[in-house]
């Protein structure tokens, strides 16, 4: 019982923070959405940060699994880009870039979680998928993998600095669309670019 209580917690709270943001949300908040006590809430998290740091690593490790999905699931190199696009749009449309604004200014722990995540298994992932694209033939031989994964991975976080892309004039997902797609055309080879032109419009890959 106290697992599926923890993973209602959890949620809830991801409901609220992605609607809100995370520094506006209480735990009084949170115990009204789900419709208990905040006293059974403190039961299992100290206070509101052990709650983000719980709801983070979560997410990460949820991620990650998705992240293993895509890349077994394709036939090649190109296939798992364009599958990382197909499933990015649906966590990109609902992310408030308010929520990793206050992840990094008021949760330091949670957000040194993110980036070790980043260090060490997007940046590693995304490695591994360009020298396996180079050898394919789909991804240029003269690129540097190490500095276009490093730069790809924080491309990413760049796209939700709302001083950078304002909610107010920017779609959150039209922003990482139209850097991953600069992305993925300026490493391939024109091989690459072929098959990328195919599986866009067999996977129906557009800005929603």
């Amino acid at each position: 019982m106290s697992n599926g209580q923890i993973e209602r917690i959890i949620l809830g709270s991801e409901e609220l923070f992605m609607q809100q943001g995370i520094k506006s949300v209480t735990m009084d908040d949170i115990a009204k959405h789900l419709g208990m006590s905040k006293k059974t809430i403190y039961q299992f998290f100290s206070d509101k940060n052990e709650l983000v740091k719980a709801l983070v690593k979560t997410k990460l490790q949820d991620d990650h699994n998705q992240l293993c999905m895509m890349i077994n699931s394709a036939a090649n190199v190109i296939e798992e880009m364009i599958n990382m696009m197909k499933g990015s749009e649906e966590i990109f449309s609902r992310i408030n870039p308010i929520v990793i604004h206050d992840l990094q200014k008021y949760h330091p722990q949670a957000w040194a979680d993110f980036q070790r995540f980043k260090a060490d298994v997007l940046v590693k992932t995304l490695e591994e998928l360009l020298s396996k694209g180079i050898n394919e033939g789909v991804i240029r031989p003269d690129i540097d993998v190490r500095i276009l994964a490093k730069m790809r991975v924080n491309q990413v976080e760049m796209g939700f600095n709302t001083a950078i892309f304002p909610v107010s004039q920017f779609n959150p997902w039209a922003v990482q669309y139209q850097m991953l797609e600069h992305f993925n055309y300026g490493i391939c080879t024109i091989k690459g670019h072929e098959l990328l032109d195919k599986y866009k419009e067999e996977h129906h890959v557009q800005i929603t």
